[in-house]
């Protein structure tokens, strides 16, 4: 019996070029679809069944692990594989992930793919069912938030003149393991003008007195994920960079407050810019206002001037203005949000 994530995903092959099947490969929409941690597997899903496609390594764990899903073992190549299942459930119209697909596994699949069988690019088709999350997930990620107030606030006694970049992170990392989590991504520790580069790696630089540092890091706990960003201000706080956080800190409020259901994504982007542009600030703004977050640490929706999705509750945004000049320093704020028939719900806090 298919659950109700891979029904909704059945649900919808007629309105993706009338497919009969789809066959996944990314790792992350595997998971969301299977609830099961994919490693190195394939899932094809017919309108009756699915199928999860695995080598020696993994199968033992796959079929205690997997429910309602029929596991099958491959020797050498999934594509053999692939093809029988092809044939045994007759499939016309398969439907494949262009966007995961590589040109040498789509080579391969063209290669095996029966004589009956025609293969149709598919775009967004998990992903557009991920952007809608359910309240197992939301409970996910306020689990990774607790945890991650709680490195901001450990991270707080660390960060201090006379301390590497490097002994922040290093710490950090020991903390965010000690308590059986891992990052989403490298984190980000950036003192002085190291911060005017929005992805700066964490180096050896001593930080010093009267200067900002920026703090990007995220949480992942059973593959749902958390992003924040601090900024942390030691000794006297240089004019310019107060006025700078302010007017950073100001464009968040006034595109948080543009969040509801129904409201387009690009608006709540452009709401952060106008402000900005209201300081002289805006041209050095040069990323998009913000992201979704859930098994990836950048997934659908974007909150972006070219985007054309419209928000919807249950999604959970980013939202993180920043400004960085040049050789100079760097401000950004960043907090999770949840969309809510009502509005939104600010999921981290302005402060924490």
């Amino acid at each position: 019996m298919m659950n109700t994530r891979l029904k909704k995903l059945v649900e919808d092959f007629s309105r993706h070029k009338n497919i009969d099947a789809f066959l996944i490969v990314n790792e992350s929409n595997i998971r969301y679809l299977t609830q099961y941690p994919a490693v190195e597997s394939w899932l094809l899903v017919t309108k009756l069944k699915a199928f999860y496609i695995t080598d020696s390594r993994y199968i033992l764990e796959a079929r205690e692990g997997l429910s309602g899903i029929s596991v099958k073992q491959y020797s050498q190549i999934p594509y053999a594989t692939f093809s029988e299942l092809c044939k045994q459930c007759k499939i016309k119209r398969l439907g494949f992930d262009e966007k995961y697909t590589s040109f040498a596994v789509w080579r391969k699949l063209k290669e095996f793919c029966p004589s009956r069988s025609k293969l149709v690019g598919v775009t967004g088709l998990v992903e557009a069912l991920r952007e809608i999350k359910d309240e197992g997930e939301i409970t996910q990620i306020r689990n990774c938030l607790k945890l991650h107030f709680k490195a901001i606030d450990f991270v707080k006694k660390v960060v201090k003149p006379g301390v590497t970049e490097r002994k922040v992170a290093l710490q950090l990392e020991h903390f965010v393991k000690s308590h059986g989590a891992e990052f989403s991504f490298s984190p980000i520790i950036a003192s002085g003008p190291n911060s005017c580069h929005p992805h700066a790696r964490v180096s050896d630089r001593v930080i010093r007195n009267n200067e900002s540092v920026l703090l990007d890091f995220g949480i992942d706990i059973n593959g749902y994920k958390s992003d924040l960003t601090r900024n942390f201000f030691l000794g006297r706080i240089p004019p310019r960079v107060a006025q700078v956080f302010d007017a950073v800190t100001l464009a968040q409020r006034e595109a948080v407050g543009l969040i509801k259901h129904g409201i387009a994504a690009a608006a709540v982007d452009n709401q952060a810019r106008k402000i900005l542009r209201k300081f002289g600030l805006a041209k050095y703004f040069g990323h998009s206002l913000g992201h979704g977050v859930g098994l990836d640490i950048h997934e659908s929706p974007r909150l972006s001037c070219k985007s054309t999705g419209i928000l919807e509750a249950g999604m959970i945004v980013t939202v993180e203005p920043g400004v960085y000049i040049p050789n100079q320093f760097g401000i950004r704020v960043e907090d999770m949000v949840l969309v809510t028939k009502e509005g939104c719900e600010v999921l981290s806090g302005y402060y924490n």
